[in-house]
């Protein structure tokens, strides 16, 4: 699904009405009866409903909403920051049609009286101050409203924007001022760049042709030095009714069919990174999976998985993986038949260690996924990291990505699609930079946001889980080698291009399940107390949810529903 910008809805929005015949009033129509219909089917037990409208568009979709719950049965406010005449247009219309009373307010002193202090102790409010069109700061009495929402007791839905956001920004760390924050966000036909904000959202279809929104955002033309904004070369997310690639089992499959993992990783007082990395491959479906590690700490290894198996490696005196490794031990079995090398989970940044890190990084083509200090070992020497000749994939959080970009992490949270993608096409290289809507960066500079991940997996493990799940589904991906057949040049070429288009949809299945599987741990154990054991435990049953995740007219960005906020 592409992401598209405010103007770029605009235009949809108008293209719908001029060349497939569904009237601007009908849009607005439908996406307030969106709204509602949200509103109904996840917080039933609202009696008590406030609906905040600003005078444009926005308000007119509020204005709708509150018609559609009024007439479910529900006791709804409507409080109008505006005079009544200063609607125009379709909203001017919506609110001709609202049937009961709207209380008005027209400045600051009227935003204080009693009827609005009741609107606003509503079981749930709807925010439908401001829409795509407005540009921040917001100020006067559209900015009181939305610091007082910040307060309210019930839960709050924002209408297709949290107000006094700006719609077409991807840095959420900017000067906006106040914006509200919601429990959840209700937007229309297509998401926009905002999909970052760290709330779940909800994609309503309205009535625009599903293949419009791609032809409009192919059509246009975007600054892309505006740092924050989102470009064509990010047009995508990961839809949660329509993920990516899990590979299927023959009924007389073997173990050597789905490929062999070879974990490289721990240290002492680290095993168990290397030894999640490795469970988590085999939950992802890989065949075979070995963790190589330093040989102090091989028995506790084992111990976290009989399925496991493990190659001690020579090591330093301080219990990490020493370079001699290379040479001794990584030099002929332990790399042969390998189908994906997962290197860095509980590596340490001993220098020595560090160095036997870039010398296997350099010295083999086997694909690669490289995580926590393994990303720390090329810090200052990024030039080593070349993906031209093999798949790479690094999977850095902020910190991480900090090191390797040169520099500071509050710039990387402030510019995480640019970074990402810079990173991604100087390096060739897939770059996985993690965070609350993690970004994928391919090769050529495109990029993929991930709806899934919940703010409990911010524990220690959770990354080596990660590491382990994009190795055990790259292990999966059997593609020919286009050298080995009788093919001219140009097919040779397709093929070579189809492998990579599954490599990459591999590394994008797994951030999606890594986070599918963090939230459904979250649903299960709250945010507070999930481990990344938790993750692990539910990647089955995350594969099991992309083929029963509700089908219907609305698409969900973040979290599941049984991680939103409920009514008691």
């Amino acid at each position: 699904m592409n992401i598209v910008t405010a103007a770029e809805m605009r235009e949809i929005d108008r293209r719908t009405t001029e060349e497939f015949g569904v009237p601007s009033l009908t849009l607005m129509e439908n996406a307030g009866a969106a709204v509602a219909e949200f509103c109904l089917r996840e917080y039933p037990k609202a009696q008590t409903v406030g609906v905040i409208c600003g005078k444009g568009n926005n308000g007119g979709d509020g204005f709708v909403a509150a018609r559609k719950l009024h007439e479910a049965g529900k006791t709804v406010r409507v409080l109008l920051l505006a005079d009544a005449a200063e609607v125009k247009g379709d909203a001017g219309e919506m609110l001709k049609r609202l049937p009961i009373e709207p209380v008005i307010a027209r400045n600051e002193a009227e935003f204080g009286s009693e009827p609005v202090g009741q609107i606003l102790q509503s079981d749930l409010v709807l925010d439908a101050i401001l829409g795509t069109g407005f540009k921040p700061p917001v100020s006067g009495l559209y900015e009181q409203a939305i610091e007082i929402l910040h307060d309210v007791r019930g839960i709050v839905v924002s209408v297709d924007i949290p107000s006094g956001l700006d719609a077409d920004r991807m840095d959420l760390h900017g000067e906006f001022g106040p914006v509200v924050t919601p429990d959840a966000v209700v937007t229309f036909t297509a998401p926009k760049p905002f999909v970052v904000f760290p709330v779940p959202i909800v994609v309503a279809q309205i009535g625009s042709p599903a293949e419009l929104a791609g032809k409009v955002a192919r059509s246009t033309k975007l600054n892309l030095a505006v740092p924050g904004r989102v470009d064509h070369s990010c047009r995508s997310f990961v839809r949660t009714d329509e993920p990516v690639m899990l590979m299927g089992r023959r009924a007389d499959a073997n173990k050597g069919d789905f490929g062999h993992v070879l974990v490289i990783g721990g240290s002492r007082g680290k095993a168990g990174a290397a030894a999640m990395a490795g469970i988590a491959a085999l939950r992802a479906g890989a065949g075979l999976c070995t963790v190589a590690t330093a040989h102090s700490v091989l028995s506790l290894v084992s111990n976290f998985a009989p399925e496991l198996m493990t190659e001690a490696l020579v090591e330093t005196e301080a219990g990490t993986i020493s370079k001699r490794a290379l040479q001794s031990d990584l030099s002929g079995k332990i790399l042969k038949g390998k189908a994906v090398l997962a290197i860095g989970p509980g590596v340490s940044r001993h220098s020595e260690t560090a160095e036997f890190v870039r010398d296997l990084v350099r010295s083999t083509t086997t694909p690669i996924v490289l995580d926590a200090d393994g990303l720390n070992a090329f810090e200052g020497c990024t030039g080593l990291l070349d993906g031209s000749d093999r798949t790479l994939v690094l999977t850095p959080h902020p910190g991480e990505m900090a090191r390797l970009a040169g520099t500071s992490t509050d710039k990387v949270q402030r510019e995480r699609l640019g970074i990402a993608r810079d990173f991604a096409r100087e390096h060739h290289c897939v770059v996985v930079l993690k965070g609350n809507r993690t970004v994928i960066a391919e090769q050529n500079g495109e990029a993929w946001i991930n709806p899934t991940g919940n703010a409990g997996m911010a524990k220690g493990g959770s990354g080596d889980v990660l590491t382990g799940m994009v190795a055990g589904l790259l292990a999966q991906v059997n593609t020919a080698d286009p050298h080995q057949l009788d093919a001219s040049e140009e097919e040779r070429r397709q093929i070579a291009a189809v492998g990579d288009h599954f490599r990459l949809y591999a590394v994008i299945t797994a951030v999606y399940l890594h986070g599918l599987a963090g939230d459904i741990a979250a649903g299960e154990q709250g945010m507070r107390s999930m481990l990344a054991g938790d993750i692990i435990a539910h990647i089955g049953t995350a594969m099991r949810e992309l083929n029963s995740i509700r089908q219907d007219q609305f698409t969900w960005i973040g979290r599941l529903d049984r991680v939103l906020p409920s009514i008691e």
